[in-house]
């Protein structure tokens, strides 16, 4: 097995995290952008290759691994939804920061203003959908916790008044398959 990605991406980091609650041997290759465009028909971060098998997103990624160790990928239609939410705000605050990085912002494009309307908004949602004692084995709980982790990282939000979700990522900073994942300071 080979998950291909960068130590920065919040959905590579959401895979690691899954391969080291599995306990399969699996090699990291870091790979930037123009690796990504050669080897991957998405051009993205992250893929990954078990033998014949080449898988190019995180939740296909996530579903293999969950499956093949005989867990558990996404229990209910509740859990879908939460992991769902998450990657919608997780693709939002990513193509802001992106966006922001080559000049232009939500005073420039109305459409940004929409995004960072609809990151603000599903945080508080997701701060009542998660609790500090939640397990962080469940993918939906992991789907945000890479998110605010690397949002944070990026100082993309503030969690000022969101605290279950602050309760939360403590909590799993004291897990080492989490912690032993974080971005390099």
């Amino acid at each position: 097995m080979k998950l291909y990605g960068s130590y920065t991406s919040p959905y590579v980091r959401h895979c690691r995290v899954a391969l080291a609650q599995s306990s399969f041997d699996y090699e990291f290759v870091e790979a930037d952008y123009a690796m990504s465009a050669e080897n991957s028909p998405t051009a993205k971060v992250p893929y990954f290759i078990d033998g014949e098998l080449m898988l190019t997103d995180s939740s296909s990624i996530l579903k293999y691994i969950r499956e093949k160790s005989g867990q558990v990928f996404l229990a209910d239609i509740k859990d879908f939804d939460s992991f769902a939410l998450a990657t919608t705000l997780l693709d939002a605050t990513v193509n802001l920061f992106l966006i922001e990085n080559n000049g232009f912002g939500p005073d420039q494009i109305s459409y940004l203003g929409r995004q960072r309307n609809r990151i603000e908004s599903g945080l508080k949602e997701l701060n009542e959908r998660f609790h500090p004692d939640q397990s962080i084995e469940l993918d939906s709980t992991l789907r945000c916790l890479c998110f605010i982790d690397w949002a944070l990282f990026r100082k993309r939000i503030s969690l000022d008044g969101l605290t279950n979700l602050q309760g939360l990522l403590n909590t799993a900073n004291r897990v080492e398959a989490f912690s032993g994942t974080a971005p390099p300071a």
